[in-house]
C-alpha cells in the first residue's frame, strides 16, 4: 500500500481496513495503492483506489457509511448495494457492484464498485462546451435509462430490502411523517401535503424508482451519459415521480425555460421514455409528481436543517439549508398557483 502521507488519522485507517478486506476477497498478494478522497457525496467517506490483483490492476470506488442518520429516509449502503447489482444485472449504466462490506471487516456498512470516468458536476454539463454533444444526446439517454429502470420487475428478490421502505406505501403519508419528525412547522409544506392529497392522480402501480434521478447523481462524458449513482433514496413508486423529479424547478439549475433538469423540454424527454418502452406519460400527472417533488426538495433540507440544530449533524452548509427552504417554498407556491411552468 502506497497511501498518500496527506490522509488523515482516520482515513489512514480506514485504508488499511480496506486492503485487509480486499486480500480477504482476493487474496493474500492482492494490495491497494493511488488511494484518493473525493468529495463526490456529502455525508460519508469516498476513496477512489487501485486494486492490484495477480498481474492486473483496476479503479475502483469505495462507499462506506461513516455517519449515522438514523432520522433520514436515505437507504443503508446494505440495502442500496443489492438494487445496484439488480440495476447492472438489467444492463442498466451503473458502477460494476464488486462486493458489500461485511462485520468481519470492521468498517460498518459500505461496499466497493468499479470505478467510472465522467463529470458529475451540473454546471459543467450545461456549460462547458466539451458536454456540448452530450447535452444534445441526454434526455434520450435519460428516457431510456428511466424506461428500462422501471421495467424490473420489482417481485425479484434482490429488492426486498425496499418493500418495507417508507416512501414505498403511500408516498403523502410517508413525507407526512419526516415532516412530524423534524418538528419544525412550515405552513407553506402544510398547504403543499394537503393540495397534493386533494389532487392525487390515479397511480399505474408500482415500479422500481431511483428517487433521486437529476443532474449531480449521474456521471457524463463527452459521448453522454456513463453511469447513474447514489442509489440512497431508491424504492417502489410511481413511474411518473422519476420524471417530475428530474424536471422539478430546483433541478434546472436558473434555466427555467428547459424545464427537463435545465436541458431541453418535457415532451422530448417523456417521448424518449416512451419510445423506450415506458408508459405513456399523462403531462397533468407528471405535474403533480414535479409539484410533489419540490414539497420533498423543501423538507429535504428541514431535514438537513434537523440535523444541524439538533447536534447530530452540524455543518454550515446544513445550516444555509434553512434560506434554501424559503426559496424551495416560494417557487411551490408559484408553481401550485400556475405563474411558473
Amino acid at each position: 500500500m502506497n497511501a498518500a502521507t496527506s490522509l488523515d488519522a482516520d482515513t489512514l485507517v480506514a485504508v488499511e481496513q480496506l486492503e485487509a478486506a480486499v486480500r480477504r476477497r482476493f487474496g493474500t498478494q492482492a494490495r491497494i495503492s493511488n488511494v484518493t478522497p473525493t468529495t463526490v457525496g456529502g455525508s460519508n467517506r469516498t476513496l477512489l483506489f487501485d486494486l492490484h490483483e495477480q498481474a492486473a490492476a483496476r479503479r475502483l470506488v469505495l462507499r462506506q457509511e461513516t455517519i449515522s442518520a438514523d432520522y433520514t429516509p436515505f437507504l443503508p449502503a446494505s440495502r442500496q448495494y443489492p438494487v445496484l447489482r439488480v440495476a447492472f444485472e438489467h444492463g442498466l449504466p451503473v458502477p460494476e457492484p464488486v462486493f458489500m462490506l461485511e462485520p468481519a471487516d470492521g468498517m460498518g456498512d459500505g461496499y466497493v464498485v468499479g470505478a467510472i470516468r465522467g463529470e458529475s458536476l451540473p454546471k459543467a454539463l450545461l456549460t462547458a462546451a466539451s458536454f456540448t454533444t452530450a447535452r444534445t444526446r441526454f434526455l434520450e439517454q435519460a428516457g431510456a435509462c428511466l424506461a428500462r429502470l422501471h421495467a424490473i420487475d420489482i417481485r425479484e428478490p434482490a429488492l426486498d430490502g425496499l418493500r418495507d421502505v417508507r416512501e414505498s406505501g403511500d408516498p403523502l403519508a410517508a413525507w407526512t411523517h419526516y415532516y412530524d419528525l423534524w418538528e419544525e412547522p412550515h405552513p407553506v409544506i402544510e398547504y403543499a401535503l394537503r393540495w397534493l392529497d386533494i389532487n392525487r392522480p390515479q397511480s399505474a402501480g408500482k415500479v422500481l424508482v431511483h428517487g433521486d434521478f437529476r443532474l449531480g447523481n449521474m456521471l457524463v462524458a463527452t459521448e453522454g451519459l456513463r453511469a447513474l449513482l447514489d442509489w440512497e433514496c431508491a424504492h417502489f413508486g410511481d413511474a411518473l415521480e422519476d420524471l417530475g423529479w428530474f424536471c422539478t424547478r430546483s433541478w434546472r439549475l436558473h434555466r427555467t425555460d428547459r424545464p427537463a433538469g435545465g436541458l431541453g423540454q418535457r415532451a422530448a424527454l417523456y417521448h424518449a421514455y416512451e419510445r423506450a418502452g415506458g408508459a405513456p406519460v399523462d403531462p397533468q400527472a407528471a405535474r403533480w409528481w414535479e409539484i410533489f417533488g419540490l414539497m420533498r426538495w423543501a423538507l429535504y433540507n428541514l431535514m438537513q436543517i434537523f440535523g444541524h440544530q439538533s447536534g447530530r449533524r452540524r455543518s454550515p452548509a446544513f445550516a444555509a439549508c434553512g434560506r434554501n427552504t424559503s426559496l424551495i417554498e416560494y417557487d411551490l407556491l408559484m408553481t401550485i398557483s400556475g405563474h411558473y411552468d
